[in-house]
């Protein structure tokens, strides 16, 4: 499950460099720690990014490991990609 979601993490930055923009990247991190978003809807949210039934079910666990987690952790976790986002290392992305 971990590397699930380090594959997940790691891949977001990728569509952000392939020129889509970092809005799309914004969108899924807030759906993603978003404590009031289902499974279900986080799906359907980010559907036309899903390529496949594999897929969908591994962000089906991701979305749950957030679930599992309170409240405190997950504004930690937008504290941290806010950070990541204002570092010098990715100022060049």
């Amino acid at each position: 499950m971990k590397l699930v979601i380090v594959l997940m993490l790691t891949a977001l930055p990728l569509f952000c460099y392939a020129g889509s923009g970092c809005q799309d990247i914004e969108y899924v991190i807030e759906k993603t720690i978003d404590p009031n978003e289902s499974e279900n809807q986080f799906i359907q949210d980010l559907e036309e990014y899903i390529p496949g039934g594999i897929t969908e079910m591994a962000l089906r666990e991701f979305k749950q490991c957030f679930l599992n987690q309170n409240d405190e952790t997950l504004n930690n976790f937008g504290v941290l990609v806010e950070t990541i986002y204002k570092s010098e290392q990715y100022a060049g992305y």
